[in-house]
């Protein structure tokens, strides 16, 4: 799992765009408390991170998604995000999800895309990025809430 604090969010140390709320996460060690960004609203969104191949086992398909909510009162996801998962390669796997349908105030998956790590990792330093935006339109957007991204072994 990856925390927000770890990515980079445009204007996320703006509170007129985005406001930090502690939210109380339960874990195999007992409840954690972690910060999660509230859009505020934004006209440009780009959420990205990254995670060093090395952390995860050689060989084994992964995929990844990103957890979020969209708040009752959100607005303005009438144009569809743009989803890129980036491989260590180079190769970008790029969809458009229509947040619009999803569930409100409820906490959803949405699937980024899928990777297999190489059987030998070789190079330490190589990363699989995600990336969340939507520039296209420019229309303003507000309610979403991102709790992680998770990084799992494939079913």
């Amino acid at each position: 799992m990856l925390f927000p604090r770890s990515f980079g969010i445009t204007w996320e140390h703006d509170t007129r765009y985005w406001t930090w709320l502690s939210i109380t996460e339960p874990s195999a060690s007992g409840d954690e408390e972690i910060e999660v960004p509230e859009l505020v609203k934004v006209c440009w969104l780009t959420i990205h991170g990254k995670l060093v191949i090395s952390r995860l086992s050689p060989g084994v398909n992964y995929e990844v998604v990103f957890i979020v909510m969209l708040q009752e009162d959100g607005y303005g996801w009438e144009v569809p995000v743009d989803l890129c998962l980036v491989l260590p390669d180079g190769k970008r796997l790029i969809q458009k999800v229509n947040l619009e349908t999803m569930p409100k105030s409820q906490w959803i998956e949405i699937h980024v895309g899928d990777f297999k790590t190489p059987h030998q990792l070789g190079d330490q330093e190589k990363e699989v990025n995600f990336i969340m935006s939507e520039h296209e339109k420019l229309n303003w957007k507000k309610g979403l809430v991102i709790e992680e991204v998770i990084i799992r072994p494939k079913k």
